[in-house]
């Protein structure tokens, strides 16, 4: 195999870059990382708004575009185009991810510590409220969804897988117990 001439990163060609990366040379990469990895951050940082969660998925879109680059082929579209379309689908992937929806609704320990520590006003009575009293008046398949919605922070889309459920009936099991909640609560 002859040795394939280094280049440099503002006289490299996207051709030459390619052909690099294709043939296994690992210092194209640093290149490629050079040229590509600013804007590929952007756009990852966009989707998952966490700057930490987007270098995560940056890295695990580097290693996913390195491992697939044989099957890149430069006349199907543009290089960035490509690698663009990885890193936007694994950044989507990350928070489509339970794992990323679960750790956006928690919260952190020294918050939640903190508002444990302040005395709530005298005027605040919470057996007035009695909300979860009037939730407890449903039919069962109403209440289990109003409890997954509004007291576990669950989306309907997140209710419908847990129950099982098509996606349709907790909309409308949801609806027409906000309807009978507000008849209760006048």
């Amino acid at each position: 195999m002859s040795e394939i001439p280094p280049i440099s990163l503002p006289t490299a060609s996207e051709e030459d870059l390619v052909r690099r990366l294709q043939a296994r040379d690992e210092s194209a990469l640093t290149l490629f990382y050079d040229r590509y990895a600013p804007a590929l951050f952007g756009v990852i940082s966009r989707i998952v708004k966490a700057d930490e969660v987007a270098e995560d998925v940056l890295q695990e879109a580097l290693v996913k575009i390195w491992n697939s680059f044989p099957a890149y082929d430069p006349g199907k579209g543009r290089l960035f185009t490509w690698v663009l379309n990885i890193s936007r689908n694994l950044a989507i992937d990350k928070i489509r991810s339970r794992q990323h929806r679960v750790g956006t609704r928690t919260q952190g320990l020294d918050d939640s510590l903190a508002a444990q520590r302040m005395p709530a006003p005298d005027s605040f009575r919470p057996e007035h409220i009695g909300l979860q009293e009037i939730v407890k008046t449903l039919v069962p398949e109403q209440r289990q969804i109003i409890d997954l919605l509004y007291f576990g922070g669950y989306t309907q889309s997140e209710v419908a897988e847990e129950l099982k459920l098509p996606l349709g009936t907790v909309k409308t099991r949801a609806r027409t117990a906000i309807k009978l909640l507000s008849k209760l609560i006048r």
